[in-house]
């Protein structure tokens, strides 16, 4: 359950109650518990519960536990009526994209709360009718006491429900045209931007800030800067949310990831007394280094003393900034090498993988078709080069990142060989003239046709082998686990199951590996790399009394927006001009993820752009804490499946 605040130091920085929580999942239910207390008091008083509800990925755990309270512990509904925040529009309310739809499929369908108690805007309205439906829709809420409980996440751009930036707090509930980068991230849900749309019905500010309790909730690192600038920084329009300020009743909840950039994650030492070790130490040294703009073994006495960090020096053996910048120089030093599978014959105390054995057998598992390429190229290339065994699991298709004229155009090109060559046509002529029928008469975001989608995921299993072929693995080591929760055909998938689980599992109990790498992406709990993760977690929670597993070593990569902090990094390898060319035609192979893929988020940059971007920032953050300049550096960090307590995430 969630309880004030009490740290004095934090409210210096924090001007609103914030709490972390390890996980998404461990605060979605502490919030649910809460509005579950709230329904039951309010029962026992024969008094209606109004509770306020958003949609989007962040309150999806939070239904989910409402649900199970409801099936499981026997929470009624039935005194609750409910207001959504926002609508698309126009939307009709059974098209997938819509917030009536996904309130029914995430909670309403599941729970007794009546069918005329819960409200969402109505985006099938024509144009001069919305003015007064949204005074009706305000006054509604009135009727009834106002919100008890306000549910909210979080834009990227500071937006609360979609009150854009620029919104006064003052506004009311209105139509309001989609900022660019709310339609951008939206897009992946509506199979691309130009499906989007551009408008939307909106609850305004002022009602949200008259809501009795509001819990502003946010998962992932993605997060994290947004986070900051409405909880440290001051109240501005540019930042809806940060109105929030004002609120006598509100609450942040964050998981790890979200809460990572405030100053009681980022700089802990500047609100609590710490018990320093060494990886805080490092965290700490890696932070001064960056304040300073001084390489690390240039640290002084003085630039310790001035950030504060003097309990540092005062628990070293030295006593000396000198003394604690040798040895976290030597920690990072430790973490560069040009071996990720380890030195044959050499003494390996120091380096962050073992020298036996030699020759090692690796699985990279990539989520989608590309990320293992993307994200850890150069480090894929040392490995096959060096002679090890390497094998790599694509665990998903990736069919719905393929546009539909890339689809038709390999289509096309399937059936003009059929001709050519004087094969049979019938069939691809079929495939190519149905492919052809269904995406010229595609109402809004329907979902591909099992052939279609089949060819999707032909073209991405074909662009995964020529990059393998590229790098040197053979064609028995390409593995496609074509996981069952992926397939759906849709944004939305299914939950992690048994069955992917199985398939993850039998693969390491065939090839025994000394090494796995993953995508360390512990962010997005719905996004398909964080699913992946967790079938690999799970699986390896499954082995890990096998003997075999005992010489298996686990090494997390961040995919291609992000990369480690690097207090986190324990192995880095170093990219000559070379390699980064290289590891650039690698990721050509993937020809239907360039020139404009259709889920390009916010960042406009191709995957090759993306990934010499952040390969080349890491060089220069070691560069700059006084390390040998590097063209570009991948950055690894190990992942402790027997022992956890050696973790830090």
């Amino acid at each position: 359950m969630l309880r004030k605040v009490e740290n004095a130091s934090l409210r210096v920085f924090e001007n609103v109650n914030t709490f972390s929580f390890d996980t998404s999942l461990s605060a979605s239910k502490a919030v649910a518990a809460e509005i579950a207390d709230l329904i039951r008091e309010k029962q026992s008083k024969k008094e209606t519960c109004v509770l306020g509800l958003a949609t989007g990925s962040t309150p999806k755990q939070v239904y989910a536990e409402l649900v199970r309270l409801h099936k499981e512990e026997g929470l009624s509904f039935k005194n609750v009526v409910s207001f959504n925040l926002d609508e698309y529009y126009p939307m009709q309310p059974d098209d997938e994209q819509s917030y009536v739809y996904f309130m029914k499929q995430q909670l309403f369908d599941h729970i007794d709360i009546p069918v005329e108690n819960y409200n969402v805007p109505d985006g099938t309205l024509k144009a001069d009718q919305v003015n007064d439906y949204c005074e009706a829709y305000e006054a509604k809420i009135q009727s009834y006491g106002g919100i008890d409980v306000q549910l909210l996440g979080i834009g990227g751009n500071g937006h609360i429900g979609f009150n854009e930036s620029g919104s006064s707090m003052g506004s009311k509930t209105r139509m309001v045209a989609l900022d660019a980068i709310t339609r951008i991230n939206a897009a992946n849900d509506f199979g691309g931007l130009v499906h989007t749309p551009r408008k939307a019905i909106t609850m305004g500010v002022e009602k949200i800030m008259e809501a009795k309790r509001v819990f502003l909730m946010a998962w992932g690192e993605g997060k994290a800067n947004v986070i900051r600038k409405t909880v440290e920084e001051a109240i501005t329009s540019d930042v809806p949310a940060s109105y929030l300020q004002y609120h006598n009743n509100c609450a942040f909840v964050l998981d790890k990831g979200a809460s990572s950039e405030l100053t009681r994650e980022k700089t802990p030492w500047y609100v609590q007394k710490l018990e320093w070790n060494d990886f805080l130490i490092k965290k700490a040294v890696i932070g001064l280094s960056k304040e300073v703009k001084k390489p690390i073994l240039k640290l002084t006495d003085r630039d310790y003393n001035q950030a504060g960090l003097n309990d540092i020096l005062a628990q070293s053996d030295s006593g000396t900034a000198y003394g604690v910048n040798v040895k976290v120089f030597r920690q990072l030093q430790n973490t560069i090498t040009g071996w990720p599978g380890g030195k044959p014959n050499a003494e390996d105390t120091t380096r962050p993988e073992r020298a036996n054995p030699a020759k090692k057998r690796v699985i990279i598992f990539s989520p989608h078709p590309d990320d293992d390429i993307i994200s850890m190229g150069g480090t894929f290339l040392r490995l096959v080069e060096q002679g090890h065994e390497v094998h790599v699991a694509y665990q998903t298709s990736g069919n719905i990142a393929v546009s539909d004229a890339e689809a038709i155009r390999f289509a096309d090109f399937l059936n003009d060989v059929n001709e050519n060559l004087g094969y049979d046509t019938s069939n691809s002529a079929k495939l190519l003239a149905e492919a052809r029928k269904f995406v010229a008469n595609r109402k809004g975001s329907e979902i591909d046709t099992k052939e279609l989608r089949a060819i999707k995921g032909l073209m991405r299993r074909g662009e995964a082998k020529a990059t393998c072929r590229y790098v040197g693995v053979e064609d028995k080591n390409i593995h496609f686990l074509d996981l069952p929760f992926y397939e759906t055909g849709k944004i939305d998938k299914n939950p992690l199951g048994n069955a992917d689980v199985k398939i993850i599992a039998d693969l390491m109990a065939e090839i025994k590996p000394h090494q796995v790498y993953a995508a360390g992406d512990l962010a997005d709990p719905h996004g398909t790399h964080k699913v992946c993760l967790d079938g690999i977690f799970e699986a390896l929670e499954k082995l890990k009394a096998e003997a075999y597993m005992k010489d298996c070593w686990v090494w997390l990569y961040k995919g291609a927006w992000a990369e480690w902090a690097l207090e986190h990094v324990e192995m880095i390898v170093p990219m000559s001009p070379e390699e980064v060319i290289k590891k650039r035609y690698g990721i050509f192979k993937h020809q239907s993820q360039k020139d404009g893929v259709v889920f390009q988020g916010s960042d406009s940059r191709e995957f090759w752009q993306r990934a010499e971007d952040r390969n080349s920032d890491t060089a220069k953050a070691f560069d700059a804490l006084g390390f040998t300049e590097y063209e570009a550096m991948e950055a690894f960090k190990r992942y402790h499946f027997i022992d956890k307590s050696l973790n830090n995430f």
